[in-house]
């Protein structure tokens, strides 16, 4: 064909549509009717064309994501067993996590050696992590500490501000990919998306202010993704942007982030449990067009249930499902030049730089932290999403939405299903991970 096919239509301006639109609304207010605003400030227009093009240049993975099992490590045979069979069955990477030292050698048998491996461990200790990334001897091995975000979580540092920081100091001089930025924990805990790319930004630059630029390529981030499809897409995206951004300022080049991305707990439900595949597979899926490394996907039961084989095993046919039925093996790029994706995207990039500045600006983000800031604006966008929640503007199903009565959950709790309280001394206010449904489920629990 020497004719382009399109080439036989005249092109419509955004004028043009709009007069359309307007005309169609029949005298109804176009601002008021089609318009509307995201937590984040942004508004959100009932049609996108090229001229919302930002033609962005985003560093996305080369290759398609990694399917991700996660494990407990209690004992390291067992552990070994369920990671080597996950391998068998789909899963190309494995998480392991611990909160205790272990012997990698056992837990390491049979494994193909270009596996990735994630050690999320809720301990500092620079003796043994310099060890397993010996033992590892791997760039694909990914020793997940992060000294900022035990502080921010717990309330505590591992032993005190020095010691923490030497201990990372020696763990850094010998290993590669051995900081983590637990970007995870802000989405879990209700900040909404701006925040979210703000406070892991400025977490992951209290690093790089302590170290310099020369560790950005040791640096992996954690991110949690939300119901919220095209928006979280759009996440991941603008946080790439952000990172490179950052760097260019260390005189950083070419380095990219690598992210790994789980479901967000946040708005998992312990009733009618089931519509949690539902949920998982659709933020699954925005991991994935987001452009996320490794995907690691949670189980339907993962808040009430112990660890168990059919929960893991489903959680992972999702994601296969999703790679090789759906054909989203190599789909990190589907989403470019999307004109509404690529709005959201920059637009969301700008919120979160302009958050970040007034951080760094107002000392930074653990000065900030330390002062109660970053808890007090988490704290008030999750009462915001709460209030919404509790209207039936954020709708649950199962939960505040098509209630199913009969359904009854005390006699199935191997878990307990909520936020615990801690009685301990905190040097700081921590941020706490909480799920939406919580006060609703423990009402319906005592009324069963």
């Amino acid at each position: 064909m020497s004719k382009f096919l399109f080439d036989d239509f005249n092109a419509v301006s955004p004028a043009a549509w709009k007069q359309k639109i307007q005309v169609d609304l029949k005298g109804a207010d176009y601002n008021e009717t089609l318009l509307w605003q995201t937590d984040e400030g942004i508004t959100v227009k009932p049609f996108y064309t090229k001229e919302d093009r930002t033609n962005a240049k985003i560093k996305l993975p080369k290759k398609g994501f990694n399917i991700c099992q996660t494990i407990f490590i209690d004992d390291e045979k067992i552990a070994n067993s369920i990671a080597v069979d996950a391998i068998k069955r789909g899963a190309t990477t494995i998480k392991f996590r611990a909160s205790k030292t272990f012997n990698p050698k056992p837990l390491l048998k049979g494994f193909p050696g270009d596996t990735p491996i994630y050690f999320q461990l809720s301990f500092l200790n620079a003796d043994f992590q310099i060890k397993l990334a010996e033992f590892c001897h791997s760039e694909n091995t990914y020793i997940q500490t992060d000294i900022i975000g035990n502080l921010a979580e717990s309330g505590n540092w591992f032993t005190n501000l020095k010691k923490d920081h030497l201990q990372l100091e020696k763990i850094v001089a010998s290993a590669d990919n051995c900081i983590s930025v637990s970007g995870d924990l802000y989405q879990n805990a209700g900040a909404n998306i701006s925040q979210q790319l703000a406070y892991t930004l400025a977490h992951a630059n209290e690093y790089l202010n302590h170290f310099g630029g020369v560790i950005a390529n040791k640096i992996s981030f954690n991110f949690a993704v939300g119901s919220n499809y095209f928006f979280e897409i759009a996440k991941l995206r603008a946080f790439r942007i952000l990172w490179t951004s950052l760097l260019n300022e260390y005189d950083v080049k070419n380095v990219e982030a690598h992210i790994l991305t789980q479901p967000s707990l946040r708005n998992k439900t312990l009733y009618d449990y089931n519509v949690n595949m539902l949920r998982t597979t659709s933020e699954c899926m925005s991991a994935i067009l987001g452009g996320s490394n490794t995907v690691s996907n949670v189980a339907y039961d993962t808040m009430y249930h112990k660890s168990n084989e059919f929960g893991e095993r489903i959680s992972r046919n999702q994601l296969l499902i999703l790679q090789q039925e759906s054909e989203l093996a190599e789909a990190q790029n589907f989403a470019n030049g999307a004109y509404y994706i690529e709005s959201v995207t920059n637009k969301l990039a700008e919120k979160a730089l302009s958050i970040f500045k007034q951080l760094e600006k107002a000392g930074g983000f653990l000065h900030q932290l330390k002062a109660g800031t970053i808890q007090k604006k988490i704290s008030e966008s999750a009462l915001k999403e709460e209030e919404k929640f509790n209207k039936n503007e954020i709708v649950l199903l199962g939960t505040n939405m098509q209630i199913n009565k009969a359904d009854e959950m005390k006699q199935n709790l191997q878990l307990y299903p909520f936020v615990k309280k801690r009685h301990v001394k905190t040097l700081i206010t921590p941020i706490v991970r909480k799920r939406l449904s919580e006060t609703v489920e423990k009402q319906r629990l005592d009324n069963e």
